[in-house]
């Protein structure tokens, strides 16, 4: 029983802290500064209005990895960033290759019911670590919604949707992980902080 009530205690520390770093980028990022960036959960939002701080120079980076999706899709990961409240931050791209517009698949929300209930979302992608032979999934608040972006529903022809996925992170010398989400190929990426 103290097993359980350790792990969950430890993921409850873990939102708890992802919370508050983002009601602190929050309170910070207001007030005339020159840079108006902000998460934008929502594929809704315009191709440049908003994008994950992490992300900033995510445009003239040479990606880490690009997963391939279906009818065209493509997840490109720009980073991969471990934070000092023990999770990792998996920012980057889905972007619209094909000639048509295409609907996200509702597989990338994974088969979680607690997720699901929470709308369209990359919530059932997972990190990988096959050396330590560990799975980890995309966090989730205590109401269930996961930690990444979500509000998914269609992207035009090369529509561009900054995206980002929060997870526990890895032992400190698990650097190489497969990121996996549902309809897409898997790719190796690489930890960095």
């Amino acid at each position: 029983m103290s097993i359980r009530f350790t792990a969950k205690a430890r993921r409850g520390m873990v939102v708890l802290t992802a919370a508050a770093g983002l009601a602190l980028g929050l309170v910070g990022c207001g007030g005339g500064g020159d840079n108006d960036d902000k998460p934008t959960p929502s594929a809704s939002a315009s191709k440049d209005s908003g994008s994950k701080p992490s992300a900033q120079d995510g445009e003239s980076e040479t990606p880490l990895a690009e997963l391939k999706g279906t009818d065209g899709l493509l997840l490109q990961v720009t980073s991969a960033q471990r934070d000092a409240g023990g999770f990792v931050t998996v920012s980057g791209s889905l972007k619209n290759d094909g000639a048509e517009s295409v609907a996200i698949p509702a597989q990338t929300s994974g088969d979680e019911t607690e997720v699901i209930k929470h709308g369209q979302s990359l919530g059932g992608a997972t990190l990988v670590d096959s050396k330590g032979k560990k799975r980890y999934y995309v966090l989730r608040d205590t109401d269930g919604r996961p930690l990444t972006t979500t509000g998914l529903t269609t992207l035009e022809a090369g529509q561009k949707l900054p995206v980002f996925m929060q997870f526990p992170a890895p032992p400190a010398g698990a650097a190489d992980v497969a990121l996996q989400l549902p309809t897409f190929s898997s790719g190796t990426i690489k930890i960095s902080g």
